[in-house]
């Protein structure tokens, strides 16, 4: 007799920004280059002292690393936060296995099975993913395009509270929608969670890329929260190193970091070339930082501008991180996608996108809309808009 699988996993939503990768790999066998824009992995260089500390690396053993994180990296990274206006100290950090595992292991370390989280959407996919895998439920407060994704007067976060309601979970800068949240926002948010005794996640991965005028606030730097507050980093995007798996989880609360440090135990550590990597990277010269911001402020300038003359197209302008939402003139977004690898080729090209219903907890909203990463250069992002203008041309007829 065959083995039942869980209902976790049948449970679990496939992925809207790889589910359709084994489509894409099918049109490139077939000679078809797809633009990629459903992820955001960067194009952009890593910065060389990070190859530089990987040639030097002089150990006879790759071993273990403590379960928290190398003591080094944690106060690099605590150095950092200072450079950044806040005051966190290294044993306030928890090295994780990229900001996905600091997200799961707050969830698994602070939510039990049944609880409840309330969070803006369309958000990052993943985030339901793992409440599922910590047996929780997401609640969402859901924005529009037609407003360019700004949040709801609180009331509307307070009117979802109950019994069950554990925490709060923000992005800023948002991924999907680029969104950045205004010091007024996060005070009103910062005040609900205090109140309330709930969490406060947030998710500042992108805080490097912040188009605004106004200066980036994180909830660490928030009076009331101190212990309520979970930050979640990664030095992903703030290096163009995704492939080293290496981000962090701060808390203030020693029961939240106990909680944490069990989970991280049963991993056993996260990797250590990794963290030879981020050590060496948090030195990154403020030159290489500046060029990167510069690069992404004309690739978004670009993209949106391009993007909203193709007829029947829309997005807000992101002010965050390196992602929008876009309405498209179709009523499924997810099949056109589908459509668009394995069915259509303009001069023997097609686009790969992330239908932006996965980016909702109901799946009937954002049913016309895509995410888009700007990662990759202007040319790169004028062949695939206009691919993607002749994709919907002939869709469309």
């Amino acid at each position: 007799m065959k083995g039942k699988v869980s209902q976790r996993g049948l449970e679990m939503p496939a992925s809207p920004i790889r589910r359709l990768a084994g489509a894409a790999r099918a049109a490139e066998r077939r000679g078809i280059t797809v633009y990629k824009l459903n992820i955001g992995q960067p194009d952009v260089p890593t910065p060389p002292q990070a190859f530089e500390a990987l040639r030097d690396i002089d150990r006879k053993v790759l071993e273990y690393s403590p379960s928290e994180g190398l003591e080094s990296l944690r106060v690099k990274l605590a150095e950092y936060y200072g450079r950044c206006g806040l005051d966190i100290r290294p044993d306030e950090i928890i090295v994780t296995a990229g900001g996905s595992e600091a997200v799961l292991f707050a969830f698994m370390a602070c939510l039990d099975p049944g609880d409840e989280i309330i969070v803006p959407e369309p958000a990052y996919a993943n985030y339901m993913a793992f409440a599922i895998s910590a047996g929780a439920h997401i609640v969402p407060v859901t924005t529009t395009i037609e407003t360019g994704f700004r949040l709801p007067d609180v009331s509307e976060f307070e009117r979802l509270i109950t019994p069950r309601t554990k925490g709060i979970l923000i992005c800023n800068p948002n991924n999907p929608t680029g969104y950045i949240y205004t010091r007024a926002e996060l005070e009103a948010i910062a005040d609900v969670a205090a109140r309330h005794g709930l969490f406060l996640f947030s998710d500042e991965v992108y805080r490097e890329f912040c188009y605004s005028d106004e200066p980036f606030v994180s909830v660490m730097s928030l009076d009331g929260v101190r212990e309520n507050a979970v930050l979640i980093d990664s030095v992903s995007k703030r290096y163009n190193e995704c492939g080293i798996r290496i981000g962090a989880l701060v808390s203030r609360d020693p029961e939240v970091r106990a909680n944490v440090m069990k989970f991280c135990q049963a991993r056993l550590s996260p990797p250590l070339l990794g963290q030879i990597v981020a050590e060496a990277s948090v030195d990154t010269p403020e030159e290489y930082m500046r060029n990167v911001y510069g690069e992404y402020l004309a690739r978004r300038d670009f993209l949106i501008e391009r993007l909203n003359r193709i007829p029947g197209c829309h997005s807000p302008m992101p002010m965050g991180a390196f992602y929008t939402i876009a309405s498209l003139p179709v009523d499924d977004a997810d099949e056109f996608c589908r459509w668009c690898l394995e069915e259509f080729s303009y001069r023997g090209a097609t686009v790969f996108m992330a239908p932006a219903s996965g980016f909702y907890s109901d799946r009937r909203l954002g049913r016309n809309q895509v995410r888009i990463a700007y990662v990759h250069e202007i040319p790169y992002l004028a062949a695939a808009l206009d691919t993607l203008e002749a994709a919907l041309h002939e869709y469309g007829s």
